[in-house]
């Protein structure tokens, strides 16, 4: 069996198994598995499983050589439509390793040798990373950098990567998972449920006292996750209110401290302050601003895009934030085609109808 080579035979069996979901992934597959198939320094097979497609994604994977093209058997009642594809991927994968990569991805020349040496070398059975963000639109550029500050807050990447903290994350657009690991956590069929998936296998697997490293893999992967406002809203409306235990209070924090910065800073333009109150005013923005700014640095993203989502990032973000708490409220969560009924959830319930009056009064 040769390792060093990036072209995987019919007779010999992969170090790494990689499993793309893909449903109508027509713009982003073929620069996604172009970046597969040409990785090198470790026997690799690329299973592609087309969730039901209706545009390319097929075709777009069958014309690449090395790529083996699977279905997923028909979706059970209760399972989320990924889950269903990444349970039918590891089902045909031969890899002591299972890498899960969403079909938005591009991978850095090397980065899978690169990866599964990082995760030897810390011991890890489940490396994942927070790809580098693809910003085109307005929309992406100022809402992404908010989203990944707050993230970096909720789940550090030390907490994470730490054996001895109950905190526990992952990114599905990367997860390397040592089979064996994946298969004794009970893998997808365990969680086939959950609309946040990576998260939960990531609970599991730190609940069995398995090792995860987690960080920020630019150098490896980045994505372009959202290519316009529609999906944009649909995808963080499914994620949001899962990612964060307190939705209603953060996005009312966040609105609150926007709000008032930009309060502080036109108030001194008003005619019925006095002559002196403008500079109390204009040096009492400065709280507000540098409070948001601090929160920022943890984004990852260049300054100008901090800066952007400084400026406008914040009220958006607020607005999804009570959009997915609605949305769970309701029962009734929508992407790509389907529409989910996630499992009750009381506490997150009571805190989205409580979420509710503000959510209608930015809507208005």
């Amino acid at each position: 069996m040769d390792l060093t080579g990036s072209i995987q035979t019919d007779d010999s069996i992969p170090v790494v198994s990689v499993i793309v979901p893909a449903r109508n992934e027509e713009a982003s597959l073929a620069d996604c598995l172009e970046s597969l198939v040409g990785q090198r320094d470790v026997a690799h097979e690329i299973v592609v499983v087309d969730d039901g497609s209706t545009d390319g994604t097929r075709k777009i994977a069958e014309s690449l050589a090395r790529v083996r093209v699977i279905s997923p058997s028909p979706l059970p009642a209760g399972w989320t439509g990924k889950n269903n594809a990444l349970i039918a991927g590891a089902a045909a994968a031969r890899g002591e390793w299972l890498l899960f990569t969403d079909a938005d991805t591009v991978h850095s020349p090397g980065s899978l040798a690169r990866t599964l040496a990082e995760a030897k070398e810390h011991d890890a059975a489940m490396l994942s990373y927070s790809p580098g963000q693809i910003a085109v639109t307005l929309w992406e550029m100022a809402i992404l950098p908010v989203v990944f500050a707050e993230l970096a807050r909720e789940y550090p990447p030390k907490k994470v990567s730490d054996p001895n903290s109950p905190i526990a994350a992952a990114n599905g657009q990367y997860i390397l998972i040592r089979r064996e690991a994946y298969e004794a956590v009970g893998g997808h069929a365990a969680i086939a449920d959950s609309l946040l998936e990576d998260v939960a296998l990531a609970r599991r697997m730190k609940a069995a006292g398995r090792k995860i490293r987690f960080r920020y893999g630019a150098d490896a992967v980045r994505t372009r996750m959202y290519r316009n406002w529609p999906q944009l809203r649909d995808g963080w409306t499914k994620n949001l209110a899962l990612l964060f235990p307190h939705p209603g209070r953060l996005a009312a924090m966040l609105l609150a401290c926007w709000v008032g910065a930009w309060g502080l800073f036109l108030a001194p333009r008003l005619p019925v302050f006095g002559k002196h109150i403008p500079w109390m005013v204009s040096g009492a923005v400065v709280v507000p601003v540098m409070f948001l700014t601090q929160r920022l640095r943890r984004a990852n993203f260049t300054w100008d895009l901090e800066l952007l989502g400084g400026l406008f990032g914040y009220p958006m973000f607020a607005y999804l934030l009570l959009r997915s708490m609605r949305a769970y409220a309701k029962g009734r969560v929508s992407w790509k085609g389907r529409s989910y009924k996630p499992a009750s959830n009381p506490e997150r319930i009571r805190q989205a109808k409580e979420g509710n009056a503000m959510l209608l009064r930015i809507d208005n």
